[in-house]
């Protein structure tokens, strides 16, 4: 899968949030968006998940212009902002229902990402009484358990422990393996590093500048070559 975006500017009033944006995404890659708060990382997210339409350019998906030929990219998982599900339901509940959507995911499936994740999907604890750590791993599940092509994580390691961000990593490595295509930001420098096969930094809705990771790359060719 390829996403690739062609001069992509939205204007909001009279501020450019995104400005003349050209990148080149691939299946089997981590990508990382870094910046400060405020410099348009949740927008690029938004641009590729196709929740915001360009003033000028576009988005192509494999080749289909979002927004004209298709509305959204085929088989999404998306983290968000802060994770939002239904209070009054636990959060096993919550993802079996979102699961009866497509009807892809079973409930073994869901029960498994829970647990690796350290939810105990038996607990009859309600949404609303999730502390941030648990909410935040039941948004990282429903973002990757329907075995989606594209995932977009914004923050995924907020508010998680320390053992929950290295399941997440090893997580986010397999699925990279899986030729999923993964764009996420992070204030950790650590996770990026780890992570990232690429990085793009933006600044006042521009990429300002864009890195290669070779240790990934060696990596793989390593890999390739056992």
């Amino acid at each position: 899968m390829k996403i690739e975006t062609t001069n992509f500017t939205k204007v909001i009033g009279k501020v450019n949030v995104l400005d003349n944006i050209n990148v080149s995404l691939e299946s089997g890659n981590i990508y990382g968006v870094v910046g400060r708060n405020g410099s348009g990382k949740t927008m690029l997210l938004r641009m590729v998940a196709g929740l915001i339409l360009p003033t000028n350019g576009e988005v192509r998906i494999d080749g289909k212009v979002l927004g004209k030929d298709i509305s959204f990219p085929d088989k999404l998982g998306i983290l968000l902002e802060k994770p939002s599900f239904l209070g009054h339901l636990t959060g096993y509940a919550n993802l079996q229902m979102l699961a009866k959507i497509r009807n892809v995911t079973k409930n073994e499936d869901i029960q498994y990402y829970m647990n690796m994740l350290g939810l105990d999907w038996e607990n009859d604890k309600k949404f609303k009484k999730y502390s941030l750590g648990m909410k935040q791993k039941l948004g990282i599940i429903q973002a990757i358990m329907e075995n989606q092509q594209i995932i977009i994580l914004d923050e995924p390691f907020n508010a998680l422990d320390e053992t929950s961000v290295g399941t997440l990593r090893e997580v986010l490595e397999k699925l990279r393996a899986e030729q999923k295509l993964i764009v996420m930001t992070s204030h950790n420098k650590e996770d990026i590093q780890l992570l990232c096969d690429h990085t793009f930094t933006i600044s006042d809705g521009k990429i300002i500048s864009t890195h290669k990771n070779i240790k990934h790359e060696n990596d793989l060719i390593t890999a390739r070559d056992a």
